[in-house]
């Protein structure tokens, strides 16, 4: 079965092809954080006209790539929630036109359980049950996978995301949009014994997050140091980068241990965070886990995790559904495939 997925919740607009016997045959992506820096953030209304230009364009990209025609597709993926309304209408309304014209089933995906199942895109890749670590710009979550569909939450953030306090803290470094690959690249050169910063609730005894205060504590020690040189910038991103990769390895050590399971799935666009990869594989070696994370392309929103979740449950028998996008879609509503 050949899937054609697509993906535009916010703001990057990805088309791909899987087929269920060959695998992934090609993934094209466009990202706007180019048109989104000089606003310091993304413009819902610009994010929409900018997919709508994209999607059909790449679409032709993918099939060119994968030498198929429109007539090959099998039945059409998207990205139906949660994110922006205008950009999600983008997928969804190709989506459900590419199906009326061709024939073909549209089938409607969580946006997280893109994610979530995008390591399995992996060589290797694990086998359910495992432990998943969604840790994203709007998301950092602790659940239990036990199938398709078949999700537990244990712990999640109760304020900023993980990427979010990377973006907020680098805005206040001075760092520009989008922030958190700029601060990870200059942590590189710092030091992260230098200043201490805390990790919040890394003993609280439940499996939840919490990054505001970490924020606030950058504010209030880049306050304190005044007029600072690029060498106290670079030491305070490392430190808060630690902090951070200290807290996530905690956490994820908790939840093995409560649940028993030796495979930790990571997925998100924080999961291509080379400190972070760093920290939960000497955490896997030191306590015999297995860690598997998607490739680093398929970190961020793409067709392909898109195209990879429908083809996961078109092929457990689930009937497509009408059209419609769901900007706020919680995940325990799944049933399982």
């Amino acid at each position: 079965m050949l899937v054609l997925g697509l993906e535009s919740s916010c703001d990057e607009t990805g088309v791909a092809l899987y087929d269920t016997e060959a695998g992934l045959l090609a993934h094209h992506l466009h990202t706007q954080m180019a048109m989104h820096a000089e606003y310091g953030g993304v413009v819902p209304e610009l994010a929409s006209r900018d997919h709508i230009r994209r999607v059909l364009p790449l679409t032709e990209a993918c099939l060119q790539e994968a030498g198929k025609t429109r007539q090959d597709i099998d039945a059409i993926a998207y990205t139906q929630g949660p994110g922006l309304a205008g950009a999600l209408l983008t997928a969804a309304a190709v989506a459900n036109g590419l199906g009326v014209a061709l024939g073909k089933p549209v089938i409607g995906v969580h946006h997280l359980e893109g994610h979530l199942l995008s390591p399995l895109l992996a060589d290797p890749t694990p086998n359910f049950p495992f432990l998943a670590l969604l840790v994203s710009g709007g998301h950092t979550q602790l659940m239990a996978v036990h199938g398709v569909g078949d999700y537990t939450l244990l712990g999640e953030t109760l304020d900023d995301a993980a990427g979010e306090a990377f973006d907020k803290t680098a805005k206040l470094l001075g760092l520009g949009y989008p922030g958190g690959p700029a601060l990870s690249k200059l942590a590189d050169s710092g030091d992260a014994q230098r200043f201490t910063l805390p990790r919040p609730m890394q003993h609280s005894g439940d499996l939840d997050f919490s990054f505001a205060g970490l924020k606030t504590a950058v504010l209030t020690l880049v306050k304190k140091q005044g007029d600072i040189d690029e060498q106290t910038r670079a030491d305070i991103c490392a430190a808060f980068q630690a902090a951070i990769v200290d807290v996530i390895s905690s956490k994820c050590i908790a939840a093995m241990k409560q649940t028993g399971m030796k495979q930790l799935v990571v997925a998100g666009g924080v999961g291509a965070n080379r400190q972070l990869r760093a920290g939960l594989d000497q955490m896997a070696a030191r306590r015999k886990f297995k860690v598997y994370y998607p490739p680093l392309d398929l970190c961020t929103d793409n067709g392909a995790m898109i195209a990879f979740a429908g083809a996961q449950r078109l092929q457990h028998s689930q009937e497509a559904g009408p059209f419609s996008v769901k900007p706020r879609w919680d995940l325990a509503s799944l049933q399982k495939a």
